[in-house]
C-alpha cells in the first residue's frame, strides 16, 4: 500500500457514511463574529452544529449559545477533530491558522468549509491541495460569489462572448475605517495556542483584537477584500493564477498597525490581461449595493459587475451609453453565503467538488501573498507557475 492509498483509506475510515436523511454534523473552529454568523447560517440550512472550539473563553461561550442545544465544547481543535461524530468543520480563525487546521481536518476524515483567504503562504496552499486530493475530502473556500445567483448570471454573460476579448479589468472596494478596536480581554485566552504557527510574541490585546492588520496573521483588508474580488475576476476570466504582481500603498493610516487601508494591486495573467484592485478604507462609504465594482473592459463591450447588480454596455460613441443587459437586486447578496453553504453541504453528500475548490483558492492565495510581499519590498514580483517559485 503506497502513502497516498494509506492516507486516503485512513481518512475514509474516520468518516461517517451519511444516509439520505442523516443530518450533517458540523463543528466550528473559531467562534468570533464571522464564525458565529456561519453557525447561524449552517443551522438555518439544516446542518446540526454539534461542536464549538475557540481558545478565547467569551467567544467559546457565545459560539455555544449560537450552536445547537447539546453542542460539545472544545478549547483545542485537535480534540474536536478526534470526535468521530463530526462530519465537517468550519475554519473561521485568523488567516495564519487556515492551512494547518484544514490539513489536520481532512486527515481526520472531515470535510471543511474554510474562510478566505485559503492560506497565509504559497507553500501552505500547495500543501492544502495535496492533503485534500490525497484524502478525497470536500473543501469549500469561503468565496461565496461563486455560488451567488447574480454572479453566476454574470459568469454566463462573460462566457457568451458578448464582451469580446478582455485585456484590462479594473476593480475597487471603498469604505471608511475610523479606528482599530481598543478592546480589553474579558475572559481566559490561550495566547500560545492562538499564535500557533505565527512568530512568538508577548501577549498583546491589540494584536488579538486587530489581527487583520498585522502581517504575522493576515494582510489587512487589502487581502481580506481582494480575496473576494480577485477570485471573482479570475473565475470570470478562467485564470489559474497570476504571472506577475505588484502592490503599492500609503503608510498605515490607523495607529499602531502594520498594514495600510489604502493600496492598489496590479496583477498580470498568462492569458494576456491585467487586473487592478484598489482598496480605499479611508474613503466615502457607499451603500453596499453600489460598491465593490468590477469592470471588464472588452473589445466589444464593457461589463460592470457590482455587489448586487450588473450591466453590459456595448461599444458606443454616444454620450449617454445604454446597457443591453442589466439587472439590479438590492439585498440579494445576503443569500450568497447561504447558497455557498448549501453547495458545500450538497457536495458532502454527492462527493463532488464544490463551487470554490482548493485549486481556485490557491490561485487567489498566490496573488495575495505576492501582493503583500510586493507592498513590503516595493517591487514587482514574477511568478513561475510551472516551477512554483518566484523569478528574480
Amino acid at each position: 500500500m503506497n502513502r497516498r492509498t494509506f492516507v486516503m483509506s485512513t481518512a475514509l475510515a474516520q468518516s461517517r457514511i451519511l444516509g439520505a436523511n442523516d443530518r450533517i454534523r458540523v463543528g466550528i473552529i473559531g467562534a468570533g463574529g464571522r464564525g458565529r454568523y456561519l453557525v447561524g447560517q449552517f443551522k438555518e440550512i439544516g446542518a446540526e452544529m454539534a461542536a464549538v472550539c475557540d481558545v478565547y473563553e467569551p467567544n467559546l461561550e457565545a459560539g455555544l449559545a449560537a450552536a445547537n442545544t447539546g453542542a460539545r465544547s472544545y478549547d483545542n481543535y485537535h480534540r474536536l477533530l478526534d470526535d468521530k461524530a463530526i462530519d465537517a468543520v468550519i475554519v473561521a480563525t485568523p488567516d495564519h491558522w487556515h492551512a494547518q487546521m484544514t490539513i489536520d481536518a481532512v486527515h481526520a476524515g472531515k470535510d471543511v468549509y474554510v474562510e478566505k483567504p485559503m492560506a497565509h503562504t504559497i507553500e501552505e496552499g500547495f500543501a492544502m491541495i495535496d492533503a485534500v486530493r490525497s484524502t478525497r475530502r470536500v473543501v469549500q473556500v469561503g468565496t461565496q460569489r461563486r455560488s451567488a445567483e447574480l454572479f453566476l448570471q454574470g459568469k454566463s454573460i462573460m462566457e457568451s462572448g458578448q464582451v469580446g476579448d478582455v485585456h484590462l479589468v479594473t476593480s475597487g472596494w471603498m469604505n471608511y475605517t475610523r479606528s482599530i478596536r481598543n478592546s480589553t480581554l474579558k475572559g481566559k485566552l490561550d495566547w500560545k495556542q492562538w499564535q500557533g504557527p505565527a512568530p512568538t510574541r508577548e501577549m498583546d490585546p491589540v494584536r488579538f483584537f486587530n489581527w487583520y492588520y498585522f502581517f504575522d496573521y493576515s494582510g489587512g483588508l487589502i487581502v481580506g477584500q481582494a480575496a473576494h474580488i480577485m477570485d471573482c475576476i479570475q473565475w470570470y476570466m478562467n485564470s489559474n493564477g497570476p504571472s506577475a504582481v505588484s502592490c503599492s500603498g500609503l503608510k498605515p493610516d490607523l495607529e499602531g498597525v502594520e498594514v495600510t487601508n489604502t493600496a492598489t494591486i496590479v496583477a498580470e495573467f498568462p492569458e494576456g490581461y491585467q487586473a487592478t484592485f484598489s482598496l480605499g478604507y479611508k474613503s466615502m462609504p457607499y451603500n453596499p449595493c453600489n460598491d465593490q465594482l468590477k469592470q471588464f473592459h472588452g473589445t466589444k463591450a464593457r461589463f460592470d459587475v457590482g455587489r448586487e447588480w450588473y450591466s453590459l454596455y456595448p461599444q458606443s460613441n454616444a454620450i449617454e451609453m445604454k446597457s443591453s443587459v442589466a439587472r439590479k437586486v438590492p439585498g440579494s447578496f445576503s443569500q450568497a453565503a447561504p447558497s455557498h453553504i448549501r453547495n458545500f453541504l450538497d457536495c458532502i453528500r454527492s462527493r463532488k467538488d464544490p463551487n470554490a475548490p482548493v485549486e481556485a483558492g490557491q490561485a487567489t492565495n498566490i496573488l495575495l501573498v505576492l501582493a503583500m510581499r510586493s507592498l513590503r519590498d516595493g517591487r514587482r514580483l514574477k511568478w513561475n507557475a510551472a516551477q512554483r517559485r518566484l523569478e528574480v
